[in-house]
């Protein structure tokens, strides 16, 4: 049960709800004679236990302490289940859909939590999904609402932002291997022998920084964010393209230039990043919206020798076009980041990293290929982003009530609209009412607002010169001070970027 003052919300479709000063109670929706069923895909810990295997404890306690089962292991049908609990179902080996179609077509679970395992339409999961992380493009059931009303019954959710920034970090620990391209290991054994003197040698070693360049960013979510707040940091010349038009008020108000489309985004850049996610599926012929949305025109605008980072989904980017690219050297280097498949029986490769390594046999030492790992780097990340995910079922049973939705709100659901963590993703107008509560952070604000804004009035007050002057020598260094306290306040309360409209 829950006090709150009266505030509004607003949920995916722009309706807003009000609610005053009462006690709101939730009201459990579920079937109390009934044992609910979760299956739980890949890891939900990244650190290893006393047994070397990963740690999947914190999680298992986390469910335990909301009144939830663990099981490690798939049903067993001899078993009989507590009525009126939620029971967890732990496989992170399950990969292949030849594996998952037998435990899942019939609707033998009630809900799933994966990360990047696919599930394929045939799975049924007829109260729910969360993918753990950003997007949902391995959500593939056709159990989930869809856009526009293709889907079924159940809400789709994920846990945007909590492996946004280690992504982001990834991303520029690639581009920071190739740029600046000083020959480190070359400098190092030249100075470890002896053999080097700066004066005369350092010469013969140019190199070119980063500073300056155009990085060109394809998707303005959680992880394209971030990746720009880093760039920004580098001083790089930082361009967003987002599809949706009403993201360029904010990707300019954070210092960015905006472009209209990802050739505009390309066009004149040393970089390209994507994060844009697969998008949805189509159920017909299971291509994803986003596929190949890096073709042979978006490689074609870039610099010459320019580097492209794909940590998002391997499918994002045309392989044949990048290998036209690569050959030109209009392309110099190619980062990726996939999923990769291994047939247990013959050995054969299959997922989205496959014809890259075919491109590698042609392009050694233009590329460098990673297991869809840049996102699973860090364990607090992993297992944070679980136990949102396990509230997200509890509240989807339970209580009908949606979190974090991805497409249409099936019927009988409500939409609770999103959470992030503070800092990554947008301000919510429920982490604007949390900041209400505080008193001090207000009045803080608010002295500090008043003391920008009177000073800024009396230079704007006066045309005179010399008056001007005396004021800035008297109060410049009170501006600048307050102007910095306001900018870093607001950012460490989590109310810089985009806001959830």
């Amino acid at each position: 049960m829950t006090k709150i003052d009266e505030f509004q919300t607003q949920g995916k479709g722009g309706k807003k709800s009000t609610y005053s000063s009462v006690e709101i109670k939730n009201t459990r929706k579920d079937n109390p004679g009934r044992a609910y069923k979760v299956l739980v895909d890949d890891l939900v810990g990244m650190k290893f236990d006393q047994n070397g295997n990963p740690d999947f404890s914190e999680v298992r306690e986390y469910i335990e302490e909301k009144g939830g089962v663990f099981h490690e292991g798939s049903i067993d049908e001899d078993s009989v289940l507590e009525a009126g609990k939620i029971h967890f179902f732990y496989q992170p080996d399950l990969s292949r859909i030849d594996e998952i179609l037998p435990q899942t077509d019939k609707g033998q679970y009630d809900a799933l939590i994966a990360a990047a395992t696919f599930f394929p339409k045939e799975s049924v999961f007829n109260e729910g999904g969360v993918r753990i992380g950003a997007g949902t493009g391995n959500m593939g059931s056709a159990s989930w609402g869809r856009a526009g009303g293709e889907g079924g019954v159940a809400p789709l959710m994920n846990t945007p932002s909590f492996n946004s920034r280690a992504t982001a970090q990834m991303v520029f620990k690639a581009l920071l291997k190739t740029s600046p391209d000083l020959n480190v290991a070359m400098l190092h054994q030249l100075v470890i022998e002896k053999n080097f003197d700066t004066g005369k040698q350092l010469k013969d070693f140019p190199t070119e920084k980063i500073e300056g360049k155009r990085i060109g960013i394809v998707g303005y979510g959680n992880i394209g964010r971030e990746v720009a707040k880093i760039a920004q940091v580098f001083n790089m010349k930082v361009v967003v393209h987002e599809a949706l038009p009403n993201h360029q008020k904010w990707i300019e108000s954070e210092g960015l230039i905006y472009a209209h489309s990802i050739e505009e985004a390309a066009k004149g850049s040393d970089f390209i990043t994507i994060h844009t996610g697969l998008g949805s599926p189509d159920l017909n012929t299971g291509k994803f919206a986003n596929e190949g949305i890096i073709g042979e025109n978006v490689l074609n605008l870039l610099n010459d020798g320019a580097v492209v980072i794909n940590y998002d989904r391997g499918e994002l980017i045309d392989a044949q076009a990048l290998d036209s690219a690569l050959s030109s050297g209009k392309v110099r280097y190619a980062a990726i980041d996939a999923d990769i498949f291994k047939n247990p029986d013959n050995g054969d490769i299959t997922g989205p990293m496959a014809p890259y390594i075919e491109l590698e046999k042609h392009h050694s030492g233009k590329m460098e290929l990673l297991p869809h790992a840049a996102a699973d780097t860090e364990h607090i990340s992993r297992v944070e982003g679980a136990k949102q995910a396990v509230d997200q079922i509890f509240s989807a049973i339970r209580f009908k009530k949606v979190i974090n939705l991805k497409g249409d709100l099936p019927e009988g659901y409500t939409d609770e609209g999103a959470t992030t963590v503070d800092g990554v993703g947008k301000v919510t107008p429920n982490r604007l009412f949390e900041l209400l509560r505080n008193d001090n952070f207000l009045k803080n604000m608010r002295k500090i607002a008043e003391e920008v804004n009177a000073i800024w009035g009396e230079l704007e007050s006066t045309q005179n010169p010399d008056r001007r002057k005396e004021l800035i020598e008297r109060y410049g260094s009170k501006l600048i001070l307050a102007s910095n306290t306001y900018a870093s306040s607001m950012e460490s309360a989590g109310l810089k970027g985009p806001y959830s409209e």
